[in-house]
């Protein structure tokens, strides 16, 4: 007989460490899988999880709760948005046609190309200092350090603090991250206001000199009322959130990968063109976004289990790129993958990240010169990595590594 699941496990701190047994049996065992007493469902398989991405008449984007743990460690919604926010990633047809024309022409056709030296200068310039240390922290050294930098030049706030804006980015996904007490993330909520405020101004200043660059494209899209300022300063906290925190993400997993597989290191150094198979690897391993909430909008079926309206549906893109249905040896990293960008690592549907070709080109960049001018990346073994407690973002919060030069 099998072993009713537990609905302490979605939350618990073992799992948050190493989620992929627990998103295996929920494969095998409950592909939707309703958390009992909760609301909240969760979908695991990629068959699903596609699936349900494209009902977006039925799972909403809109998000309309947070999620907080509380003493029992059950997963607790606590209502978040009033109606709905329509503004961009969490906006739904066809308010979000709207949004996404506004912003991604400026995101993908003018500035991609023009950043990429820009992130391969930058990246210069970390790994020289990381390699006088020899021993060195990835994601305070690195890591964090690139993203941050190429999202706010990519949106172009003036006066801009990158420790300000990564605290802001850590703050924004946190808030989603359901781990947090109810004390902690009404904490954090009133917390955001400050970065809120902050945005509102810059977009004032925007508004009357509107720039080529993010923040110009979402002021202009304030004047030709596409959204009205809320809706504006909501987009813009989410591509700084989004922005900052997927790429972080993808370069601590990508580089723990790497620390790991001496011989995938030597493969990639003496065949730099298998280095954007494995970022996409990297990205199928690790999804840096391990869910994306939506909401039922009506009652519902999904895989034949039924779903009443106002729940908070999960959906495990982190399972969904390890399903054996769909990836053969999902657990390793394969440089020969047909379709190495089959995984939802960047969602899927109407929702696909605007930010992933920037991802994309950090992360190739990073890690070439990384690679190019190391001959190991190897653990500090004695300090072991340490991921952030967050159910919905899987990055390390430190990543001791050791480098050695030529």
């Amino acid at each position: 007989m099998t072993q009713r699941i537990s609905e302490t496990l979605l939350l618990d701190a073992r799992v948050i460490d190493d989620p992929y047994p627990f998103y295996g049996r929920l494969r095998a065992e409950a592909p939707v899988w309703g958390v009992p007493g909760t609301g909240v469902f969760t979908v695991s398989t990629f068959e699903l999880v596609a699936e349900a991405s494209g009902r977006v008449e039925d799972f909403s984007s809109n998000i309309r709760s947070l999620l907080y743990r509380d003493t029992a460690g059950l997963p607790c919604r606590l209502p978040f948005g009033g109606d709905g926010m329509q503004a961009l990633a969490t906006a739904d047809p066809p308010t979000h046609a709207l949004h996404r024309g506004a912003v991604f022409p400026e995101l993908v056709a003018k500035r991609m190309a023009e950043l990429e030296p820009a992130v391969t200068e930058i990246a210069d310039a970390c790994v020289t200092e990381a390699l006088e240390a020899g021993n060195l922290e990835f994601m305070a050294a690195i890591g964090n350090v690139v993203p941050i930098t190429m999202i706010n030049r990519l949106i172009g706030f003036r006066d801009a603090k990158s420790d300000q804006l990564l605290r802001a980015a850590f703050d924004s996904t946190a808030m989603l991250g359901s781990t947090l007490s109810y004390d902690e993330l009404m904490e954090l909520i009133a917390r955001t206001g400050d970065i809120e405020t902050w945005i509102a101004e810059q977009l004032a200043v925007a508004a009357t000199d509107p720039g080529e660059d993010l923040l110009g494209a979402v002021a202009r899209g304030v004047d030709e009322e596409v959204f009205g300022a809320f809706e504006a300063n909501i987009i813009l906290h989410t591509l700084l959130s989004a922005g900052g925190e997927s790429t972080t993400s993808l370069l601590g997993n990508a580089v723990r990968i790497l620390a790991e597989h001496a011989e995938l290191q030597q493969h990639l150094r003496q065949n730099p063109q298998d280095i954007p198979t494995f970022v996409e690897e990297a990205l199928r391993l690790e999804s840096p976004f391990r869910y994306h909430m939506r909401s039922a909008t009506n009652d519902t079926t999904l895989g034949g289990v039924e779903i009443p309206a106002d729940s908070t549906v999960l959906l495990l893109w982190g399972s969904a790129n390890r399903d054996d249905a769909e990836f053969e040896h999902p657990d390793e990293v394969d440089l020969t993958r047909h379709v190495p960008r089959r995984h939802v690592s960047f969602g899927r549907g109407i929702h696909h990240c605007v930010g992933a070709p920037l991802a994309r080109v950090e992360a190739r960049a990073v890690l070439t010169v990384l690679l190019d001018r190391t001959t190991d990346i190897s653990p500090d073994f004695g300090n072991p990595p340490k991921w952030a407690n967050s159910f919905m973002v899987r990055r390390h919060d430190k990543l001791p590594i050791r480098l050695a030069a030529p």
